[in-house]
């Protein structure tokens, strides 16, 4: 039997961890705080905790880059729209909107103009 490949941790380097585990042990970065705030972590994997300084570098070389980009451009977001006509193609492309909803138009509107707040007995 193989033995499991170690990860020495990016926040604390006295830990070695399996590599099953890794993903895991990444909440480490709560007991490290000062650590994790020169850390980031890498686009294409969230395993990836580079320093700040070396992030651009890393990402330019990931490994997993590649996969994510082409999964990107070969599979656009599609979805079925149910509709009362029949169209030849009833798969359509999603182009995503902003949407506000009513309650936060509302609310911006009260912010911009507020009202004088009634206490009872007034």
């Amino acid at each position: 039997m193989e033995p499991e490949a170690f990860e020495i941790c990016p926040y604390d380097p006295h830990h070695r961890i399996p590599l099953s585990r890794f993903q895991y042990h990444l909440a480490c970065r709560r007991k490290n705080p000062k650590k994790a705030k020169k850390m980031a972590i890498c686009k294409y994997n969230a395993c990836h905790v580079v320093p700040i300084k070396k992030l651009e570098e890393h990402e330019a070389v990931c490994v997993n880059r590649s996969s994510v980009e082409e999964q990107d451009t070969e599979n656009p977001l599609k979805v079925s729209l149910p509709s009362s006509e029949q169209n030849d193609d009833p798969q359509q492309t999603f182009v995503p909107q902003k949407l506000v909803c009513e309650n936060d138009t509302k609310e911006s509107a009260r912010e911009i103009s507020p009202q004088k707040i009634l206490r009872p007995g007034q």
